[in-house]
């Protein structure tokens, strides 16, 4: 239990802390029966769960407060999570709910229990492991989409940088980031539906096929390659030639249930990569469009009429910009900080741009 004694008063400065943590208590709570309306099964009665826990949390800290309890409010933020979980109950809310648990502050407070503290540590998993089936179907065509317009951002401005410091006329930059706006649209379209395609390819080569039951019949009691196929698949000797006995009719009772459901376990596996890579023709469809959404951020000023040191402030501000937005998505995803990650995106961007850019003075000439 917490160090202070029932009796004892608790401080402003608790007080105000002891709040924020019923608060949040109070709004987790909503946003876990939020997305529970838009589950069924297992899933919801999970997330029922994680709501009657932060209900515990939320009467231990009412206890501690009293009086001081009433009129308290969820934070802007709480208050925009659970928003998000009526109207959409999406991987994003998922996410945003992982993180929120992986900040819990009650480690580190002598006020909160340990079991408070062990609790936030095992709702962050639990998160986790709700939003994982999200997080695979995003990402195929969302990989693509991401780096399609990341690739965008950056080449098109590396190429309108280091055009313009040349000094070239302004309608040149315009065209020439015109010109890699859509060959690196069609590149990544191209290289996009090979890869994804090859790889799709490549998991129906290794699907179990039903050969077993079909040649099963005509097959020689005494000697026949049968049980190579179970072997190759993984299997023991022993489990192998059972399987065979039991397709070749000898008996009906399948008595090893952890070798029996191996082929089909295995092709399920390779369904849900399948599904994890996306189909070929979505993730060309969203690599080209975000290629070219993000590209076209570079070349706005030009297409509006701007020229010179103005039009290449505004370019690196509009991609900075969007370069944040686009690593703070990811970061969203993956659990990790936002503004970390839209950093290190927007860090990246920049550089690339400052290296075009200094090899373009390099090569200044008379603006025409």
């Amino acid at each position: 239990m917490s160090s202070d004694s029932s009796s004892a008063q608790p401080t402003p400065a608790q007080i105000r802390r002891w709040r924020r943590y019923l608060a949040d208590e109070i709004a987790e709570g909503a946003i876990y029966r939020e997305l529970a309306e838009r589950r069924t099964g297992q899933e919801r009665q999970i997330l029922l769960g994680l709501a009657e826990a932060e209900e515990r949390h939320e009467a231990y800290w009412r206890t501690k407060l009293g009086e001081h309890a009433r009129h308290v409010r969820p934070s802007t933020r709480r208050m925009f999570l659970r928003w998000l979980a009526r109207h959409f109950g999406s991987v994003f809310v998922l996410a945003l709910a992982q993180r929120a648990e992986s900040s819990s502050p009650y480690e580190k407070d002598a006020d909160a229990t340990a079991q408070m503290a062990a609790d936030e540590q095992v709702h962050e998993e639990v998160i986790r492991a709700l939003a994982t089936a999200g997080r695979a179907r995003l990402s195929g065509n969302f990989r693509a989409a991401v780096f399609g317009a990341n690739d965008g951002l950056v080449s098109n401005l590396a190429l309108v940088m280091g055009i313009g410091a040349t000094g070239v006329a302004s309608g040149f930059v315009l065209f020439s980031g015109i010109a890699g706006l859509l060959a690196g649209a069609l590149s990544m379209a191209a290289g996009e539906y090979v890869s994804v395609r090859s790889q799709r390819e490549l998991l129906t080569a290794s699907r179990p096929t039903q050969v077993t039951l079909a040649a099963a019949p005509n097959l020689d009691l005494d000697a026949n390659e049968l049980v190579l196929i179970y072997k190759a698949r993984g299997m023991s000797d022993e489990d192998a030639e059972h399987r065979v006995a039991e397709r070749m009719g000898l008996f009906t009772c399948d008595c090893n249930p952890s070798f029996s459901l191996h082929p089909e376990a295995r092709a399920e596996e390779l369904e849900k990569e399948h599904e994890e890579l996306g189909s070929a023709p979505g993730a060309a469809a969203s690599s080209f469009a975000f290629f070219a959404s993000g590209a076209v951020i570079p070349i706005l000023p030009y297409i509006f009429g701007l020229s010179g040191t103005g039009a290449v402030v505004l370019s690196l501000v509009l991609v900075g910009l969007a370069l944040l937005g686009t690593g703070g998505v990811v970061g969203l995803l993956s659990g990790a900080s936002p503004l970390k990650r839209g950093l290190r995106q927007l860090g990246i961007g920049l550089g690339a741009a400052a290296v075009t850019y200094c090899l373009g003075l390099l090569f200044e000439t008379t603006a025409v």
